[in-house]
């Protein structure tokens, strides 16, 4: 039974690792690639998501604008203009994407660069 734990604990660490070296590739990756401007965060104020987003490029230095479609009339014009059905919606030069996914992120940057 306390092999099972040790090989449980050892592959919970490297799993945990492993998320953790990813993330700071893409981080990297984004940084490398974006410019101020090219990515923007349309947030509400209550979604757990867009927090989670916010903390994660500001943790990896990517710059990023934000603006809060309940506190902001221009924001939320944009957000109904484009039709958007949730929060985060980030434009990323220009491309819509809902929900965040730094891989997603970078995709949109490589792809209009």
């Amino acid at each position: 039974m306390a092999g099972l734990a040790v090989v449980v604990a050892l592959a919970s660490g490297a799993s945990q690792w492993w998320r953790s070296h990813l993330a700071g590739s893409l981080g990297e990756q984004l940084v490398a690639l974006a410019r101020p401007g090219d990515i923007q965060m349309l947030s509400s104020t209550t979604c757990v998501y867009c927090t989670a987003a916010r903390r994660w490029l500001t943790d990896q230095q990517v710059p990023f604008g934000e603006c809060f479609i309940e506190r902001d009339a221009d924001c939320a014009a944009r957000y109904q203009a484009m039709g958007a059905r949730g929060t985060p919606t980030l434009l990323v030069r220009g491309q819509v994407q809902l929900g965040f996914s730094p891989q997603q992120v970078l995709d949109g940057l490589q792809a209009r660069r």
